[in-house]
């Protein structure tokens, strides 16, 4: 089966380069517009992260990795698993790997490019979806720090209890997680999805979560936590406590 190629070197976020003039009323469809290019960059890191993760569950469903022998210590193939579909299974992941590994850097100098375009214009409109205010900053802010869960319940003898984590707190990141997680289509679902697999990375280890919560002024502030998920506390799950995605 032959690799499909993707275009993935193609620069997507415009050029932040001060001589090239873009006009006020311009702004709002130029941000509109790299967010979109984004957002479609980890579309399809999410779709190869995807294939990758199928194709990994082929090899190991026969016990083998990617540097695993197919051959007898005499040179001859291996009579206890299928060869054949092991190599072909190898030979795919390496370009999707290549192929991964390109797209998360161009993902980065898109969020470089976004961040350098709105500090270049601090007066210029900000689009309507926007919830920062006064400079364009806030533009980059709505696609990296957008709540993706709401949390519903807390234990307070639980870990996340104890970290200071409280009803109605919305979280923006979840140690490696983050609104950017959730652009595949599912919102914060998606994001949602990958927290699980966090708080299992990071058993007995300290976790940082950044939370945003009405102050007593009702102004939202962020929060910053540290928790540390762990079995044994005396109630369900590793965390203490229940989100659900907005």
């Amino acid at each position: 089966m032959g690799l499909r190629t993707m275009d993935i070197h193609t620069p997507t976020i415009p050029s932040s380069n001060p001589n090239v003039l873009i006009s006020p009323e311009d702004v709002p469809q130029t941000l509109e517009s790299s967010k979109a290019s984004l957002m479609a960059l980890m579309s399809r890191r999410d779709a190869l992260e995807a294939e990758l993760k199928a194709l990994g569950s082929v090899l190991d469903s026969h016990g083998v990795t990617m540097t695993t022998p197919l051959t007898t210590f005499d040179g001859y193939p291996r009579d206890d698993i299928d060869v054949a579909q092991i190599r072909i299974t190898r030979a795919r992941i390496v370009p999707l790997r290549n192929d991964y590994k390109a797209l998360t850097a161009e993902i980065e100098r898109g969020l470089h490019g976004l961040h350098a375009l709105s500090a270049s214009l601090p007066d210029a409109p900000i689009p309507a979806a926007s919830s920062g205010s006064g400079g364009g900053g806030g533009v980059v802010e709505e696609i990296i720090e957008a709540p993706f869960a709401r949390v519903n319940t807390v234990e307070p003898s639980g870990p996340a209890g104890v970290a200071g984590v409280r009803v109605g707190d919305l979280v923006k990141r979840f140690g490696g997680v983050g609104a950017l997680d959730g652009v595949s289509g599912g919102g914060g679902q998606d994001a949602l999805g990958r927290v699980s697999g966090e708080v299992k990375k990071f058993e007995g280890r300290v976790l940082k979560v950044l939370v945003s919560r009405r102050d007593s002024d009702g102004v939202w502030q962020n929060v910053n936590l540290e928790i540390m998920p762990r079995a044994g506390w005396g109630g369900r799950g590793l965390l203490g406590c229940h989100l659900l995605p907005v």
